[in-house]
């Protein structure tokens, strides 16, 4: 008697939902990396770019819902798919964790743009003024009194910084830790007679996106020490997110960190040659 064999077990479809969904989410990410290259090397405008970005994260929003309909469809029908809602689901949440945390930071922190340590005389915009009068830009004029009073509720320990070192090693003290954090200098002059301000305007970018960010640091001579207000603005948008609040802060630390050391640094006193003793010549 022939035996008879079973037909070949048949898998159950992948489900086409749950394809959709890791899709979605990979997309989503091209989208995000092209968003922030077309931010930091200027490929277009700042309007297109942010379109790219919010594009990008409604693609992850939309996968997260295609992600849930997927599961509710294999739950239903016993098809396959589970580890691509998984990826997609991880994806997305990868995508979404920083803009996530920059909305709790927007309804927390006050909607200001221009921090400074000193709001009553803030360091000027000079080299940096054409570069803040584009289209969208803020402008480089002090935001007023307003922003200065928002300041002080949310960032109270933001004041000028005392040196008890003079305003040249003040300055150069600034002039390397701008170099350091490679910000790109605008202007730099020294508090050199007949002027006594030191003044170094330089761009900095914000970390992931790139956006940029205006720095003003001035130096001003205080009889033998120095005194040094610092100024940092967004170039775009009504709220900085606690960007320049947070930059500010660290160069604080960083001033006084570097002029405590400056000041503790034992002068080197200059060797002097002992002249050898005159020979005495025996008669």
């Amino acid at each position: 008697m022939t035996r008879r064999f079973s037909a070949p077990y048949q898998s159950e479809p992948v489900s086409s939902l749950a394809s959709w969904a890791r899709n979605l989410a990979i997309f989503s990410v091209v989208a995000v990396v092209v968003s922030i290259l077309i931010v930091r090397f200027g490929f277009l405008e700042m309007k297109p770019a942010l379109a790219t970005l919010f594009g990008a994260l409604a693609c992850a929003g939309l996968s997260i819902l295609v992600g849930f309909a997927a599961f509710a469809a294999i739950w239903q029908n016993g098809s396959r798919g589970m580890s691509r809602i998984l990826l997609a689901l991880l994806i997305d949440a990868v995508v979404l964790a920083y803009p996530v945390y920059l909305a709790v930071q927007y309804r927390k922190l006050p909607p200001i743009h221009d921090i400074t340590t000193d709001p009553i005389d803030p360091p000027r915009f000079e080299a940096l003024a054409p570069l803040r009068t584009g289209d969208g830009t803020n402008p480089a004029v002090y935001a007023g009194l307003y922003s200065a009073e928002q300041q002080r509720r949310a960032y109270p320990d933001i004041d000028t910084v005392e040196l008890d070192v003079p305003a040249q090693r003040a300055f150069d003290i600034a002039k390397r830790i701008v170099a350091k954090r490679k910000w790109l200098v605008i202007d730099e002059r020294e508090p050199q007679p007949p002027r006594r301000l030191g003044r170094i305007e330089a761009v900095a970018r914000t970390p992931i996106m790139g956006f940029r960010e205006d720095v003003s640091i001035r130096v001003t001579p205080d009889g033998d020490g120095s005194r040094v207000d610092i100024r940092s603005a967004s170039r775009y948008f009504e709220s900085d997110l606690g960007s320049n609040a947070a930059r500010i802060s660290k160069l604080i630390d960083e001033i006084n960190t570097a002029a405590d050391a400056a000041e503790l640094k034992p002068v080197k006193k200059p060797v002097v040659p002992v002249k050898p003793a005159p020979k005495v010549v025996k008669k």
